[in-house]
């Protein structure tokens, strides 16, 4: 076989390959949203329905009826809009420091915040929880968001990010008599859209769908995440309405798929002007 029909068949089968790999990935989506818009009875028939006969949009409105679905939205937005912007309030200025400055123990402090990154929340379970038991927080929102407010690895990116932001920059700034407040807000967070954008991103939907503190934080309807109340509705609406229940489903997705489509552009730029390819 020529080496130009190799070429092609080659082509030909990474196509193929990609295009494997990427319904592996989308085809529980594609499932949801088509079981979404199904009626009860096609739900239940074997073999499954893959396209429903007639789409039933009233699923949400009877998903959203089921429960205070409102309530449930306020909170997951409280909570991860909250947990965001308090990660960017500490993370930015502590990034700085790391890349632009010297002082005793960087070394030493960098090396324990990556050793905090490396650490599950598994492992910091319990103290976490106890601690915020004896400040008197357990069933409010304030548990669900305090414990997140550090983003170790945030810092580790946004450093890498300040980094390759060139020092001529920021000494002409100081010439100028730029505080380094104004510095960091006139000069790093603009020049650092991405690498920000990427951040807010991974951690929107980390606690965006965060389900476990939250069962363990929680006890009542006014401070329960959306997550935990598309889990209700196998107890308000029984566990075989699965139409519903994947309606839920996807109006807890929509909002991360829209963030997704906001940052998606700046991902790539972020990591490769970090030096994380």
């Amino acid at each position: 076989m020529k080496t130009f029909d190799l070429k092609i068949v080659w082509t030909a089968l990474g196509y193929l390959l990609k295009a494997a790999v990427l319904m592996i990935f989308i085809f529980p989506f594609l499932w949801m949203i088509s079981t979404s818009l199904q009626t009860f009875r096609e739900t239940m028939t074997f073999p499954p329905t893959w396209f429903p006969a007639s789409p039933k949009w009233g699923n949400f409105a009877e998903a959203m009826n089921a429960g205070p679905f409102l309530t449930y939205f306020r909170n997951s937005v409280v909570v991860t809009g909250s947990i965001i912007v308090l990660q960017f309030l500490i993370m930015i200025p502590a990034a700085y420091a790391f890349a632009k400055y010297k002082f005793p123990g960087k070394t030493l402090l960098f090396g324990m915040i990556l050793l905090a990154f490396m650490i599950p929340g598994q492992v910091t379970f319990i103290p976490v929880y106890l601690m915020m038991a004896d400040w008197g927080l357990v069933k409010t929102l304030l548990p669900q968001i305090i414990p997140f407010i550090s983003n170790a690895f945030g810092i580790f990116l946004l450093r890498q990010y300040f980094m390759q932001i060139p020092e001529e920059i920021i000494e002409a700034a100081r010439l100028d008599n730029a505080s380094e407040f104004k510095i960091i807000r006139k000069i790093m967070v603009p020049m650092s859209k991405p690498a920000l954008a990427t951040i807010a991103l991974f951690s929107f939907v980390s606690h965006w769908n965060d389900y476990f503190w939250p069962l363990v934080m929680t006890d009542s309807a006014a401070v329960r995440p959306l997550t935990l109340g598309i889990a209700m509705l196998r107890e308000t609406e029984g566990i075989s309405n699965w139409h519903i229940i994947m309606a839920g489903n996807v109006i807890l997705v929509v909002p991360i798929l829209l963030v997704y489509v906001f940052c998606s552009k700046h991902i790539v730029k972020a990591f490769v002007y970090s030096g994380i390819k």
